[in-house]
């Protein structure tokens, strides 16, 4: 049914493209009107495929406007908890509340593990994991003075199980579940709901691009989506080579409505099967 979470406000952050864009569109579907973060620039370690820009920032805020919901955005690094704090407050006091955390932002490079330098670690663990905490850190005050709220943290299939030449980022995303079940277990008795999101491989940048689709494809000397699909679907028990970014969505906002009211503390995959192969 139709506004399922209805006047609700949610802050989200990587919300410049990909599943960011699609959680602020899904929920302003929906009703909720939306505090967008994104660092809209480079990372470092990151070569396998472009940033988000300011331009993609914008355009999620024109989607969310086209849908007549309000939405407040920000270009701030989920690294640097004051900038995080200060965007959560000023959206809070533009849009009155804060019932909806989607800490989404999170980067991806596959390197073999020996290959894997100091500084592409600590930017992984900075922006995957203690990115997160800090998303929840600075959302935490506002959900307790609105009487409680739900938390969803974007993890990984990789949370739950380990894979080659992604050590960082498995570490990272496995950190997520600790965050998930402690602030769940500590903020119950604030009506605080907190979740995790475990997808298999998502059709976004992330994974389209060429050294991706090379790690998956590596005797192709031309690699390409549609070379890489075959290998990608071995992957999922069923029968595709990814999900869509709107699967990842929906998941969000049943986590985010009165339908999973009672649901706090899960793990939940949108896998296509991958953890039961």
């Amino acid at each position: 049914m139709p506004g399922r979470v209805q006047g609700k406000v949610a802050f989200i952050t990587g919300a410049a493209r990909g599943q960011g864009r699609s959680h602020a569109i899904r929920l302003a579907e929906e009703g909720a009107d939306i505090i967008a973060v994104d660092i809209a620039g480079r990372v470092t370690s990151v070569s396998a495929y472009p940033p988000a820009t300011e331009a993609d920032l914008a355009a999620t805020v024109s989607q969310v406007e086209a849908l007549d919901r309000r939405i407040v955005a920000r270009k701030a690094d989920v690294r640097d908890s004051a900038a995080l704090s200060e965007a959560v407050s000023d959206g809070v006091a533009q849009l009155g509340r804060l019932d909806i955390v989607v800490a989404n932002a999170g980067i991806y490079q596959p390197v073999p593990t020996l290959d894997l330098d100091d500084a592409a670690w600590q930017e992984t663990i900075g922006i995957n994991l203690t990115g997160v905490w800090n998303t929840v850190k600075a959302a935490l005050p506002h959900l307790i003075a609105g009487g409680g709220g739900s938390v969803i943290l974007t993890s990984s299939v990789l949370g739950l199980r380990g894979a080659a030449n992604s050590v960082h980022y498995s570490t990272a995303k496995h950190g997520v579940v600790g965050i998930m079940r402690s602030v769940a277990s500590e903020f119950a008795g604030h009506r605080i709901r907190v979740n995790s999101v475990h997808p298999t491989l998502v059709d976004t940048l992330m994974i389209q691009n060429e050294q991706t689709w090379r790690m998956f494809d590596p005797a192709n000397p031309h690699p390409s989506r549609e070379s890489a699909a075959p290998v990608f679907q071995m992957v999922n028990a069923l029968p595709v080579p990814w999900v869509e970014p709107a699967d990842i969505s929906n998941a969000v906002l049943f986590l985010a409505s009165d339908e999973a009211r009672y649901i706090t503390g899960v793990t939940l995959p949108v896998d296509a099967g991958a953890l039961v192969k």
